[in-house]
């Protein structure tokens, strides 16, 4: 996995990692009706996100930062969408008693 000549892991193992990531937060959004699982996986996605930035900002544009500016916008979306999450979800908890998704239908006709 390490390249014996540079000392660095290859940019494959970086993208291979932020795929796994992405794809079991895909999953866990689709596959999940538990409200706080929904949040978790959302964050998952983004983590990913941050890992692509970071590896092709380190590996493309060594002395630039713009990958990690990108990824400290991406860190403060992710922290209001969790606030703001949590803040709706707590005020559902306290009005239907449950988390579960397929409950949650005050929008329907």
């Amino acid at each position: 996995m390490i390249d014996s000549s540079s000392g660095l892991v290859p940019i494959q193992a970086y993208l291979l990692l932020a795929a796994i990531l992405f794809c079991i937060g895909v999953w866990g959004l689709i596959n999940s009706r538990n409200a706080v699982r929904v949040l978790m996986s959302i964050e998952l996605m983004l983590n990913a996100v941050n890992i692509n930035l970071m590896t092709f900002s380190s590996y493309l544009d060594g002395q630039l930062i713009r990958g990690q500016v990108f990824t400290v916008f991406v860190i403060t979306v992710a922290a209001a969408e969790a606030a703001v999450g949590l803040a709706i979800l707590l005020s559902l908890y306290r009005n239907r008693v449950t988390v579960d998704m397929e409950r949650f239908n005050l929008l329907r006709w």
